[in-house]
């Protein structure tokens, strides 16, 4: 073999490579020309990457490829006849994108994406150059709230890069976001704090106030010392309102409220003021079919047995009402649980007395 024919098998030697199609290769930028960037692999000829695997639309070829920085190809066509192999970054790019929104996927993390589009049954996202869909199940906003070129916190149901799967949820943020609030209030609230919040459903057994991620009940009986038909007779959905907490029951992650704690208790007030055989005139609240209840001083209700609702009507004639005034006696008062028992008949009140006088 003469000297020559060694140089040359040496030269060829250099090329010895073994490049194939979906190989991950570096390469350095050597020029462009009309069909994309030119680059060194190392091989017999310049590899191509077309404009169109190189750069977006509005995106400018010697600007994002430096002459002679090195990156990272794809090669997706094998050389040539004329030896050349055909490269893309942007495939290299959307590599990355999958394992960093794998990984965003693993953590539960949430992720910015921008809408691509507003289709049937839901919206196209984009994340790092990958396009996803939310389903309409999985928004928290109706699309017509949505537009084009805006963004959208979301996070991975579904991520399957071989089958270019990508689903993504708005809801999951919100959904996610009230579990931890949840866990934050929780850890922090106990009974007798006062506590700001709004309320944000009425029902005929209470109102649900909006503690700052977690609902608290405040219950028809606690809502004031006065008697209360409805939660709308003081109350409207969007009010904010100081409540205490009465009770909270981690198990369940339940917690319990009072507005009526925060104002005077009226009965330590009666107490001082009444006594049994006063007599009273009071207002009635209700009727039930067992008696009369008498607003008999402000915030205490007493009750007026059936048979002296009965005596009564007889006496004046009519049919008592709510709203009616009517004067009756004080026959039993127990502050302590909060009972008052009354009579119309002054009567039963002197008898009383009597029977106590002679018990002394």
């Amino acid at each position: 073999m003469t000297s020559q024919e060694l140089d040359f098998e040496e030269l060829l030697k250099q090329y010895d490579y073994k490049f194939q199609k979906g190989d991950l290769v570096k390469g350095i930028v050597c020029g462009y020309d009309s069909q994309g960037v030119m680059v060194d692999i190392g091989a017999k000829t310049i590899a191509v990457v077309p404009t169109r695997e190189a750069v977006d639309k509005e995106e400018n070829v010697e600007e994002k490829y430096k002459k002679g920085q090195e990156y990272e190809f794809l090669i997706i066509r094998e050389e040539d006849e004329d030896g050349k192999f055909l490269l893309s970054r942007k495939k290299v790019d959307l590599a990355y994108a999958w394992k960093e929104l794998e990984k965003a996927k693993d953590s539960d993390e949430t992720i910015l994406g921008t809408i691509a589009g507003i289709v049937k049954g839901g919206v196209l996202v984009e994340v790092s150059g990958v396009r996803g869909f939310i389903p309409s199940s999985q928004l928290r906003v109706k699309e017509n709230e949505l537009e084009v070129g805006g963004k959208i916190e979301v996070k991975i149901l579904t991520l399957d890069p071989q089958q270019n799967n990508f689903i993504l949820s708005n809801k999951k943020v919100y959904d996610d976001s009230a579990v931890e609030a949840r866990k934050n209030v929780f850890s922090q609230i106990e009974p007798g704090q006062i506590v700001k919040g709004d309320v944000v459903r009425i029902t005929d057994f209470g109102a649900f106030i909006d503690l700052g991620g977690i609902d608290g009940l405040l219950p028809l009986s606690q809502l004031s010392w006065r008697w209360i038909d409805h939660p709308t007779d003081i109350l409207n959905v969007g009010d904010k309102i100081d409540v205490e907490v009465i009770a909270v029951d981690h198990d369940k992650q339940r917690v319990s409220l009072s507005l009526k704690n925060l104002e005077p208790d009226p009965w330590l007030e009666a107490e001082k003021q009444i006594k049994e055989g006063d007599k009273v005139e009071g207002t009635i609240t209700r009727i039930k079919h067992f008696g009369a209840f008498v607003e008999v001083f402000p915030g205490v209700e007493a009750l007026l047995p059936h048979a002296e609702v009965v005596d009564l009507q007889n006496k004046k004639e009519c049919i008592l009402q709510v709203g009616d005034k009517v004067d009756t006696y004080i026959l039993k008062f127990n502050p302590t649980d909060k009972r008052i028992a009354l009579t119309v008949d002054s009567s039963k009140v002197d008898d009383k007395d009597a029977e106590e006088q002679t018990e002394e």
